[in-house]
């Protein structure tokens, strides 16, 4: 498993979660670190061996993890890229589809093998705050500064759908299913339905919440002021568990980390990895929340500001292409729905 993280003195890491040999425990092995960008990272993202970053220096850069070396640079926004996600169907073992989300306003997409721009979209007045693809990849969500949520028609490189809110959103994110989706506005928690945007319900939290994650059987992982990691049943908008006091300082970052296909699936732990501000990564087995006093399986501290985080399962198949400098594909169909 393989897990990036980008901080606000615009260092990018890397890291290999694996187990000791000799023991049961877990361990975060450092791959690499340097100063990928001119200013600070704002948004990472991985699919197996391959990841790419966003920073205030409104550029891309993409990695290949089996090389731990930086491929190329994607320089198609004129702001800040301030999320970034990677469709990768499951029949595939590498991403088909890269987007990005910028301070410009607009969302681009990308074909992933090479990384070659596809088409630029005008999402929002303001700037984008954060992208959900859905599971079929051939629609996205969009939230932005213009207090509104768009929806992106990807099979057709266009916005389809363009409503205002009643207050700014800061993040947005599919369930696995795609049959639901969750909005969060600070504190608030907004679940909806996919089909038709109607609001379900809505979940408190404390303090403003800073990043969410979705996980199986109906769970949303979501981390922030609190410090905490607090799991939500989004089918009775309860919270399930809390690991409270996760960090020492604000929660910045969460992935639920995928399993390993070893056929054990079962006595596997399930696994939560959060970032801080403080600069530490920590891996969490989430059966242990009920716990007084849950200790992480690794954790690691890069002594930096993390800005955000992400991670997958590092599988063995074909490295990622390096970045095209071939011209943009005028075309019709954008993304190929699966």
């Amino acid at each position: 498993m393989s897990i990036v993280a980008g901080s606000y003195e615009k260092f990018i890491w890397g890291f290999k979660l694996k187990s000791l040999k000799k023991s049961q425990t877990l361990t975060l092995t450092p791959l690499f670190s340097y100063p990928s960008h001119l200013s600070p990272i704002k948004s990472v993202a991985v699919a197996g061996p391959v990841a790419a970053s966003g920073g205030t220096d409104d550029s891309v850069k993409v990695y290949d993890l089996s090389s731990c070396s930086e491929i190329g640079t994607l320089t198609d926004h004129s702001g800040a890229v301030t999320s970034l996600s990677f469709f990768s169907p499951s029949s595939l073992s590498f991403p088909r589809n890269l987007l990005s989300a910028s301070d410009d306003g607009s969302v681009c997409i990308y074909d992933a093998d090479p990384f070659v721009h596809l088409k630029t979209i005008a999402a929002h007045k303001k700037g984008v705050n954060d992208l959900s693809i859905h599971p079929s990849g051939k629609l996205a969500l969009t939230v932005g500064r213009d207090s509104c949520l768009a929806m992106l028609n990807l099979v057709r490189g266009r916005r389809s759908f363009y409503c205002r809110l009643g207050k700014e959103a800061s993040l947005v994110k599919f369930d696995l299913s795609g049959d639901k989706f969750y909005m969060v506005m600070e504190e608030k928690v907004c679940v909806h339905e996919a089909e038709d945007a109607k609001l379900v319900f809505e979940m408190e939290n404390p303090k403003r919440v800073l990043c969410a994650a979705p996980g199986s059987n109906g769970l949303l992982f979501t981390g922030g002021e609190d410090r905490n990691i607090t799991a939500w049943d989004t089918a009775s908008g309860k919270v399930a568990y809390c690991i409270e006091d996760a960090h020492s300082a604000r929660v910045k970052g969460i992935v639920v980390l995928s399993r390993n296909d070893s056929g054990t699936a079962d006595d596997d732990p399930y696994m939560v990895a959060s970032a801080s501000s403080d600069g530490v990564i920590r891996v969490w087995d989430i059966r242990m929340a009920n716990r007084e006093k849950p200790n992480p399986l690794a954790e690691a501290n890069t002594k930096s500001r993390l800005t955000c985080l992400a991670g997958s399962s590092l599988k063995s198949f074909k490295g990622p292409q390096v970045v095209s400098n071939a011209p943009k594909k005028e075309q019709d169909a954008v993304m190929e729905g699966s």
